[in-house]
């Protein structure tokens, strides 16, 4: 199979070469793969591929909220060509997006079918990349997930992990929740789905769920850290996006597929494993 990463050299993108090295992968990357500049569809076109991972995007929730434009250039506009060049390729999409397409009111996990609300910039250049690939692309599939972290490129598991190491006292948010998803364990899932007919939408993350102050302390407790982790609410942390407080994501039609992740926990747990060891290998 011929697959088109985007995003290749993210923290999902080296996941995914990974787990389809088997396959026939063409990556592409900035600078010389920039969603924003013309062209972009020939290039998608030329690669002829068969399925297109579109895990390109801008991804700084609180700078979106200072270049507004620049974050609908990349998440919209962009994810617009990718999908006008998978259509013109006969190719299938993923597009990857985000559980803060959600406002995070419901109380309950959401449904694929639920109705997105973003509350920043960053969620609404998301959701309208999801508009974008499910209007011009007639073979998509948008995956929605949520707090990814993995080796590669920066992620709350890793900055917990070094103030830890460094600090005596954390002080972590308490009143956000949602479902801490390991970019390997993703990666996987969308391997499976690659063998499947899924279009539309589905909600891929990891099992169970977890505020960020219960990750952090989960974190601390694993790598034997002495450092205290101290709760605070979103109002103390100063952030500039508004951030939706519950963003738990029901992965039911994956779960209908004969997919799943596995708890946040085991795969955190699993992760500061592979961490240590090749941190004492170096």
């Amino acid at each position: 199979m011929r697959i088109l990463i985007t995003g290749a050299s993210g923290q999902l993108g080296h996941e995914l070469q990974h787990v389809l090295q088997d396959q026939q992968l063409t990556l592409a990357d900035l600078p010389e793969f920039d969603v924003t500049k013309a062209g972009v569809e020939k290039r998608v076109t030329a690669a002829q591929p068969d399925v297109i991972i579109h895990a390109a995007a801008y991804t700084d929730v609180d700078g979106a909220e200072r270049e507004p434009a620049q974050a609908m250039a990349v998440n919209a506009v962009g994810t617009e060509r990718v999908a006008r060049g998978a259509a013109a390729a006969g190719a299938r999409l993923l597009y990857l997006s985000t559980d803060y397409v959600f406002d995070g009111r419901q109380g309950v996990p959401y449904r694929e079918t639920d109705r997105p609300n973003p509350l920043s910039v960053y969620g609404r250049s998301k959701y309208e990349g999801e508009q974008q690939a499910l209007a011009h692309c007639p073979n998509a599939l948008v995956i929605r997930t949520a707090w990814l972290y993995g080796t590669h490129g920066k992620n709350f598991v890793k900055t917990i992990m070094r103030q830890a190491s460094q600090q005596s006292e954390l002080r972590v948010v308490s009143d956000q929740r949602g479902s801490p998803t390991h970019a390997g364990d993703l990666a996987s899932a969308i391997k499976q789905v690659l063998g499947t007919n899924l279009k539309g939408i589905v909600h891929a993350t990891g099992a169970g769920d977890c505020t960020w102050y219960e990750l952090a302390r989960e974190i601390v407790s694993l790598t034997g850290s002495p450092a205290r982790v101290q709760p605070i609410s979103t109002a103390e942390s100063g952030r500039t996006a508004q951030r939706p407080l519950y963003a738990v994501l029901s992965n039911r039609v994956l779960a209908d597929a004969g997919i799943s992740l596995p708890h946040w926990k085991d795969a955190l747990s699993r992760f500061l494993s592979q961490v240590k060891v090749e941190v004492e290998a170096k």
